[in-house]
């Protein structure tokens, strides 16, 4: 597992198969139905899928390596401000707890279904995310990238 953290390029065609392969492999089912094939797989993940797709690296204090453009749209934050954020800051300090015992359950099961939550965009304000899915990016060797979470809609707080 270790430490490190790296980005992700945002239309990167590796990450974007991990992304989509461990979904299947982990949940048991499509990340998205009808992703475009091939190299326009990244593409159209980062850019033109409605579903947020955020992803964190493993370590103390996991820091996001990935978020496609809805995810910036719900958060708040552009590419630069989103990659490296550390994920924690996510939700508000309130929420942290309840956050933290999610991802310690993904770690364990590995993924989470139908999940909601509260969470915080940059300007403070607050959503809901729901419909939410998060598990352990694992690759077809077994070895963790980290955890990502796919959310499907989002309502106000």
């Amino acid at each position: 597992m270790g430490d490190g953290w790296e980005p992700v390029d945002a239309e990167d065609p590796e990450f974007a198969a991990l992304l989509v392969d461990s979904h299947l492999r982990v949940v048991g089912r499509p990340l998205v139905p009808g992703p475009p094939p091939g190299p326009e797989l990244a593409r159209w993940l980062y850019r033109e899928t409605p579903v947020a797709l955020l992803a964190h690296r493993p370590g103390a204090d996991p820091r996001f390596c990935y978020a496609n453009r809805a995810a910036q749209r719900h958060f708040g934050y552009d590419w630069a401000e989103f990659v490296g954020l550390p994920s924690r800051l996510s939700a508000a300090d309130v929420d942290r707890a309840e956050r933290a015992r999610l991802l310690s359950d993904v770690a364990r099961d590995g993924f989470s279904d139908d999940y909601r939550g509260l969470r915080v965009a940059k300007s403070g304000s607050q959503f809901w995310i729901e419909n939410a899915t998060v598990w352990n990016l694992v690759d077809a060797e077994g070895r963790l990238h980290g955890q990502a979470a796919a959310i499907r809609s989002v309502s106000p707080a």
